[in-house]
């Protein structure tokens, strides 16, 4: 900090003084700054010594009420000046009425006595971080309305005693809601002082945090009626005991080596406990009984990473009476239930998620699946041991179903039986997404179509196999979006499509289609078509004619797509076209371009080029984005074509060109109504040597070249006979190199 501070002694907020190396006297022009208030940082305390922080005069200072006091920390310990440190923290004693107090990287090896002092009896905030030298912690239990108290970082503590709570202190932490400990690697026992039956501890405390404590041996403390969040993470020593906390709202352990429950009468139904998180726990020794009356109506029922976990019902866990299901990473799990029969549906009505993942063995769900009536949503993730989602129904309310990477998936639903129930069943099920199932065949092994007769959005990706989606080679009428990539065996996704379907949106790549189903012209809502490598897919149906509502149409690299839908120009909507790297021969149907194209992408097409030309691309008024490139333009000795006086569309803000092996200089004429352009792309254009006039690149805002030898060095200083027309472009990259702004060396 720059000397001088002294001087403002009116000044009232100053959030950091950072005190630097040498410096340290500085910190005495705090001295006359008495009107501070608010929150106040003394960083770099590590350069001060003992009597310069008492000339800091803290105590006087009445309207901090948040102070932070930081050491640094890339000081290691053989270089710290622990005695002087602790003689710092000693004189920075702050004012009684401070209300939060933050100390964080103190070197010293204890804390100071006034930390603890029942005289802040407004402090109701302190945390204590990385303070590796410290052996034992203050005597904060006496602060009579400490509410959150943070420990972290203090490696040295082996033991927490009498001196936390205060020797003679018969209410401790009285008013102490959070209280939490994280990182302290050599911490073995927490004596709670239990003995004492005349010290009320903990009365209020809500939230009892754990973390990373891996040596901690002794049991938590008991009989805390108040505690409504409890977390144990990294703590493989510990023994949590359950029965202590009557009032839990929130449970959560990962990573502990029992959990029990002490309490010798009959468990009372924990009712509060709303979440429920069981993670990594080496034993588990509460009984079923006791198991369903503890956690039996959480809300959210979780239980993560459990080596030995075979089913749910090996330790007295079930899907009863919880809403919120998530069940990961438990390798020996085979079932949800020992035993069907004790999955009563008239018991899981309340279940509405459910999600399973990374569980290799487990092989079926339960059969009443289609039975759990408030079901809405699942998720199946990294199960390879499962053969089909369901047998017979789908659950009859479930919308959204996502499955992945179940590598051994044949059928979405199984039908064992062909039941005729299967007809009358109504599924509502909307959202299906199925990816990288690589054994998946067909959605349903006997083709029946209603387990999706509601569907609104399918989406398929990375399922080798697939053949079959619905084996009455009919999509449901509610689809409205259909996603298919990289599915090479499936060769048609329906027949035809019917009278009133709903469908908006057709995605599909990298897949076997051969063709797209009849009926094209009923699909009135339809306003997107996008084909990618689909290299089996010849054409549309001749009678498959396009509704006008479309508004984007696309095919890329299908190499037998031949020809284009003849009423193209009739789809007044069509927005954005484009035809990429598909048949050598692909043609533009005769009657023209629709008129209010706004973004058009025509590349290795020969003919659609020529067309596009002797139609007047400039007649598109409405096209914004241009890219044209390829096969055809290698005749192309100027862009626009000179010869014809070809013209741009004056509202185009971005032009692509690229491949034109013989462009020999751009027509100059032809950009001067593009008031409006904004980024101009030339690629791989090798006898290009001219842009054209500066005057038509005014508005440009980026110009990017590449793979043009000579057109580069023409540009790329200022030397070259074209940089006069590109020095005012605030963005110029030629050869992947910024020209402007240039860059530094």
């Amino acid at each position: 900090m720059p000397s001088g501070f002294d001087q403002l002694t009116k000044l009232q907020t100053l959030s950091d003084f950072v005190i630097g190396e040498g410096d340290g006297h500085l910190i005495r022009e705090l001295k006359n700054l008495s009107n501070l208030r608010g929150n106040f940082r003394l960083s770099g305390l590590g350069n001060v010594n003992g009597q310069d922080a008492r000339e800091a005069k803290l105590n006087e200072k009445l309207g901090i009420d948040v102070l932070e006091l930081r050491w640094g920390i890339y000081l290691e310990n053989n270089t710290r000046k622990t005695e002087v440190e602790e003689r710092v923290l000693e004189f920075l004693c702050p004012q009684k009425k401070l209300k939060q107090l933050i100390i964080e990287n103190y070197g010293g090896p204890k804390f100071s006595t006034w930390i603890g002092n029942p005289s802040f009896q407004n402090l109701s905030s302190l945390k204590l971080r990385n303070c590796k030298n410290c052996k034992s912690l203050p005597s904060v239990g006496r602060l009579p309305l400490l509410k959150d108290l943070s420990i972290i970082g203090l490696d040295q503590v082996q033991k927490i005693g009498v001196e936390f709570f205060g020797e003679n202190e018969l209410n401790p932490f009285a008013s102490l809601e959070i209280l939490s400990f994280k990182s302290l690697p050599n911490w073995k026992e927490w004596d709670t002082c239990e003995g004492d039956e005349k010290v009320l501890k903990f009365p209020s405390l809500r939230e009892l945090s754990i973390v990373d404590c891996p040596q901690l041996l002794r049991r938590l403390p008991t009989h805390v009626s108040s505690l409504q969040k409890l977390q144990i993470h990294k703590c493989t020593s510990l023994v949590v005991s359950i029965s202590s906390f009557p009032s839990l709202c929130e449970l959560s352990i990962n990573g502990c080596a029992e959990v029990v429950d002490d309490c010798s009468s009959p468990a009372k139904e924990v009712s509060s406990l709303q979440t429920l998180s069981l993670s990594n726990i080496s034993k588990f020794n509460i009984s079923a009984d006791q198991i369903m009356l503890r956690f039996g109506n959480s809300e959210h029922f979780r239980v993560v990473g459990w080596e030995e976990l075979a089913s749910l019902s090996q330790h007295g866990l079930s899907l009863v009476g919880h809403r919120f299901i998530s069940v990961w990473g438990c390798p020996q799990l085979h079932s949800l239930e020992t035993e069907e029969a004790e999955l009563q549906p008239d018991k899981i009505s309340r279940v509405e998620y459910l999600e399973i993942r990374y569980c290799d063995r487990l092989n079926r769900l339960p059969k009443v699946l289609h039975e759990l009536t408030f079901l809405t949503v699942m998720d199946i993730c990294n199960c390879p041991g499962l053969v089909s989602f369901a047998g017979n129904n789908l659950p009859p309310n479930l919308k959204k179903l996502h499955i992945l990477e179940c590598t051994n998936l044949k059928y979405l639903v199984d039908e064992i039986e062909d039941n005729k129930s299967m007809s009358s069943t109504l599924c509502h099920l909307e959202d299906l997404e199925i990816k990288r199932c690589g054994s998946l065949m067909s959605l349903s092994s006997k083709g029946h179509k209603n387990i999706c007769n509601q569907l609104r959005l399918l989406q398929i990706t990375n399922c080798s196999k697939l053949s079959c989606l619905f084996s009455n080679t009919k999509l449901p009428t509610t689809l409205k979006y259909l996603q298919i990539n990289k599915c090479p065996e499936l060769a048609c996704i329906a027949q035809e499509f019917d009278e009133i379907a709903c469908l908006e949106s057709i995605l599909i790549s990298r897949s076997g289609i051969k063709y797209l189903p009849r009926g094209l012209d009923k699909l009135i809502h339809l306003q997107e078509i996008r084909l990618n490598e689909c290299s089996n897919l010849a054409s549309f149906e001749e009678s498959g004619l396009l509704t006008t509502n479309l508004i984007a149409f696309s095919v890329v690299r299908c190499g037998n797509f031949g020809a284009l839908p003849k009423c193209m120009v009739s789809i007044i909507f069509l927005r954005e076209l484009c035809v990429s790297n598909c048949s050598a021969d692909i043609s533009f149907p005769s009657e023209g371009f629709p008129a209010n194209l706004t973004s058009l992408k025509i590349l290795n097409a020969p003919k659609i080029y020529r067309s596009l030309v002797e139609c007047g691309l400039n007649r598109l008024t409405s096209l914004q984005k241009l890219t044209i490139g390829g096969g055809g333009c290698s005749n192309v000795m100027s862009f626009p074509e000179e010869g014809i006086g070809m013209m741009l569309p004056p509202a185009l803000t971005f032009i692509h060109l690229s491949d034109f092996e013989n462009l020999e200089f751009m027509f100059s004429e032809g950009f001067q109504d593009l008031a409006s352009l904004q980024t101009l792309d030339i690629m791989n254009c090798p006898k290009l040597t001219s842009l054209p006039e500066k005057d038509m690149l005014l508005s440009l805002g980026s110009l990017h070249i590449s793979g043009c030898l000579l057109l580069e060095e023409e540009c790329s200083s200022d030397k070259g006979r074209e940089w006069s027309k590109i020095s005012h472009i605030p963005l110029v990259v030629i050869g992947f190199q910024s020209v402007i702004p240039r860059r530094s060396d």
